[in-house]
């Protein structure tokens, strides 16, 4: 009897080759979507990069925005990680630009999984479908928290986020009549950790241009960070624990401040002391900036926030252990020193 296949949609992406690695790592076999064939050199080098000697996936095409390919991606595959969703660095046009594929797509896969007898799905959504909630900033979020979608300031990430989240557990309510498919998320915080690629997420963009100086100084931001090596872990324990179905997974270990962030970088590598803004910029400045930038627009909500989280059902309920995200931060620098981006 040969190893249990699972699923991983967007193999080519930052999280979904450290779950990848981590798949193969616990002994299962794996097969990836992809947009286009031509990434299988990327993402086979990027898996052995994270310590998988010679790695076997086998890969096939298919796009959150049609429905061709996924009957084929989720045919004999016992779990699947639908870890695919758009994340850009800036606000686009249009949000629907972001949305449909995001919401669209968890649809489109949660269907074609429950037709094909598929065990349990574990979907990567994002501490952004949790920090927006009505609740005070000074109380931490946890799992029962939901992002307000009534909020203006809201980027289209956030939305995209949310309402794919939303959508996948609706259309988890209306499948629970013919498929026996379980069902739970894992929303992590900012993914930092080891890059295994120049192919950068947009986390790791963020990182090598704070270490290019290409901003005089911050705004006060403080996000949720976690290790991409402990969401891997994470996605891949919920594939089988009896506590994971029908739950929502925070998949972060502490909030740190952007300043706190660009500290960090100088750490790691002092010569770039020159280069690291430490300066902060007034919140309100950059809030009206914001009105003018579109690039600002995306961190509109954040600024100012305290934005903490609650790992505490992960921690107990599924025994996950986390990295500091100090650590998180360190070993992303460090793995963008190593491929020469920073």
């Amino acid at each position: 009897m040969g190893a249990d296949r699972v699923l991983v949609t967007g193999a080519s992406g930052f999280i979904a080759k450290h779950c990848i690695a981590e798949l193969l790592r616990s002994g299962y076999a794996v097969r990836g979507t992809v947009r286009s064939m031509a990434r299988r050199g990327e993402i086979e080098q990027a898996v052995a990069r994270a310590g998988i000697a010679s790695p076997r996936i086998a890969l096939t095409e298919a796009d959150l925005t049609a429905d061709a390919g996924w009957t084929e991606a989720v045919q004999g595959c016992r779990f699947v990680l639908h870890v695919a969703s758009p994340f850009p660095t800036s606000e686009p046009r249009h949000p629907d630009d972001l949305i449909k594929p995001a919401r669209d797509g968890a649809v489109r896969v949660l269907n074609a999984a429950a037709a094909a007898g598929v065990e349990r799905v574990v979907q990567t959504s994002s501490v952004i479908a949790i920090l927006r909630s009505t609740r005070p900033d000074s109380q931490p979020r946890t799992e029962e928290d939901w992002t307000d979608l009534q909020n203006s300031n809201l980027s289209s990430y956030a939305r995209s986020k949310t309402l794919a989240e939303r959508a996948a557990w609706h259309e988890m309510q209306r499948l629970a009549s013919v498929s026996s498919m379980t069902f739970c998320t894992v929303n992590p915080g900012v993914v930092l950790g080891p890059a295994l690629d120049t192919a950068l997420s947009t986390s790791h963009v963020l990182l090598r241009l704070l270490g290019r100086g290409v901003y005089p100084a911050l705004p006060k931001l403080a996000y949720p960070v976690v290790d991409v090596r402990d969401v891997a872990r994470h996605h891949v324990v919920a594939l089988t624990h009896p506590n994971a179905p029908g739950q929502r997974w925070l998949s972060c270990n502490g909030t740190l401040s952007m300043r706190r962030i660009g500290a960090l970088i100088v750490q790691a590598l002092p010569d770039l002391r020159r280069k690291v803004p430490t300066i902060e910029l007034p919140s309100t400045l950059v809030r009206l900036a914001s009105h003018i930038d579109r690039n600002l627009e995306s961190i509109r909500a954040d600024v100012g926030r305290a934005n903490l989280c609650d790992n505490s059902r992960s921690v107990e309920q599924l025994g996950m252990a986390f990295r500091s995200p100090e650590e998180a931060v360190t070993a992303a620098v460090l793995s963008l020193r190593e491929l020469h981006v920073i």
